[in-house]
């Protein structure tokens, strides 16, 4: 095991030299794959539609292509979905990655095509481990398990056509190569459960007594299996169940709320962490350097990358690499080796450094929560307040939401500040009835909420009439350009929203 571990380390160090490539020549590498992506679906009806065989430069691809989002792709991929090839990419796709965040469907369905899975999202799972390597040269990554959370997979059938859709950790997962499954926990059987509170116990039990070195997944499910562990072994920190455990790799969500929390239940002072971006659409950011919460541009996985000002965000003017400022928030616009094409991804990024681009994840385009991965939107909400109030009678003058974090065995929730012109007879009522209905516009947020294990019923707090006024004066943002911010990923307006009732 030392011998595979020093090779397997000496072979993922290797891979620092291609990226320190990219990082170097960073503009010829993102026009060659703009040209290799163009003439890869030359042939397909979209690269005909947009002529992308007469394609050779930037300026063609932005003139002949517009900006695109997922409701102007949608019909595309339902034909996709439903059997039909060479429509958006020139190879055939038979996975789709589901991810809420759209206004009219409760999920999205991204295509996973094979080159988007081996060149971007298993290159990306490979580049955190060099990367990580290369900080750590005394690793031992190679000589245990890899415990990596996943979601669960379904077929679709349409006549004679099957695809397969789910989680893109699932996909992933599911079609990693035999000799992957050697340096990974729990088996496929468990790892694919659909039903959180099974895979949940299953996780604990078949890995507590494993050699783990290393965790993968999103802060909310992981501090969930990490208390099942400690419940399961009656051991007071994961230090103790698996003293070998060297680095987590997470993404997804903010990781600030729940850093204390790690720290406390690791209990492990050199315990590395290492922060992702990588989202249902590709493989985009990795950090590269210790004690930095700033993220590498992941340059040759097979996405070419514009960028729009959020100043200008109704407008198409994009940018390239070498155009983009530091300290400017910059909505992501990808083309991708799966079809997606200038996509507008609704990330926002701001740079901390160029050449190389480094960033940092500053948000999203709209008002969303997604602390625990439920990515809800604003129009989410606002169709499921409107069912809650049809079925109780209220009216709702103003609201506002943030998130509950976790805090030692309590769920995390999401907490609804509301000034009502009407009240429910029963707002606990009311509470259920929202819940219910974001559960059946949201695919996320259903699975958050399944069985209370992650997120439990909102908590509606009803508000004297004039309190958001009030806030707003506090602001000095009276006026009609002023509004009050529908939905908030962090507790900072709540709080003082609810200071001023208090």
């Amino acid at each position: 095991m030392p011998i595979l571990n020093s090779i397997a380390s000496w072979w993922m160090k290797k891979r620092i030299h291609q990226i320190e490539l990219f990082m170097k020549y960073p503009d010829d590498v993102q026009n060659e794959w703009l040209l290799k992506l163009t003439q890869s679906a030359k042939d397909t009806e979209w690269g005909k539609k947009y002529d992308y065989k007469n394609i050779s430069i930037l300026e063609q691809f932005k003139n002949n292509v517009p900006i695109q989002d997922y409701e102007s792709l949608n019909p595309f991929i339902d034909r996709i979905r439903r059997g039909e090839q060479n429509i958006l990419w020139n190879t055939d796709i038979k996975w789709f990655a589901k991810s809420s965040g759209t206004t009219n469907d409760k999920s999205k369905f991204i295509p996973v095509s094979l080159e988007s899975l081996e060149n971007c999202h298993y290159n990306g799972g490979r580049d955190m481990i060099a990367i990580h390597c290369s900080l750590n040269l005394e690793t031992q990554l190679f000589t245990g398990k890899n415990l990596a959370l996943a979601g669960s997979l379904e077929s679709d059938s349409f006549g004679n056509y099957e695809s397969q859709n789910g989680d893109l950790s699932a996909i992933v997962i599911n079609n990693l190569p035999i000799w992957a499954e050697y340096f990974r926990a729990p088996n496929l059987s468990i790892a694919l459960l659909d039903k959180w509170d099974e895979k949940l116990d299953k996780i604990a039990r078949s890995t507590m007594n494993e050699n783990v070195v290393s965790l993968a997944g999103v802060p909310s499910w992981m501090l969930l299996i990490m208390k099942k562990v400690l419940e399961e072994t009656g051991k007071k920190s994961i230090a103790e169940v698996w003293p070998n455990l060297e680095v987590y790799f997470h993404g997804g969500v903010n990781f600030n709320p729940y850093r204390e929390q790690f720290k406390t239940i690791f209990n492990k002072a050199d315990l590395n962490y290492l922060e992702l971006y990588n989202s249902t659409e590709g493989f985009f950011g990795i950090q590269d350097q210790r004690n930095s919460d700033e993220l590498l541009l992941m340059l040759d996985y097979g996405i070419y990358y514009e960028f729009i000002a959020t100043e200008n965000q109704n407008s198409d003017k994009t940018l390239s690499l070498n155009e983009v400022e530091v300290g400017v928030n910059y909505e992501m616009v990808i083309s991708t080796n799966a079809g997606l094409w200038r996509y507008r991804l609704g990330d926002t990024i701001k740079f901390t450094s160029l050449y190389p681009f480094r960033f940092k994840i500053s948000g999203r385009t709209k008002h969303f929560m997604n602390a625990f991965g439920e990515e809800i939107i604003v129009d989410n909400a606002d169709k499921a307040l409107a069912i809650a109030c049809d079925k109780t009678g209220a009216r709702i003058a103003e609201y506002t939401a943030a998130p509950v974090y976790m805090n030692g065995n309590e769920n995390g929730a999401h907490e609804w500040l509301i000034e009502f012109d009407i009240l429910p007879d029963n707002t606990e009522y009311f509470s259920e009835v929202l819940d219910n209905a974001l559960k059946s516009i949201n695919s996320d947020y259903e699975a958050k909420r399944y069985q209370n294990l992650l997120l439990r019923q909102p908590v509606v707090r009803s508000l004297p009439e004039g309190t958001f006024y009030k806030w707003l004066e506090s602001k000095n943002k009276l006026g009609g350009q002023h509004k009050v911010p529908r939905l908030n990923n962090d507790r900072k307006y709540l709080e003082e929203i609810l200071s001023l009732i208090q």
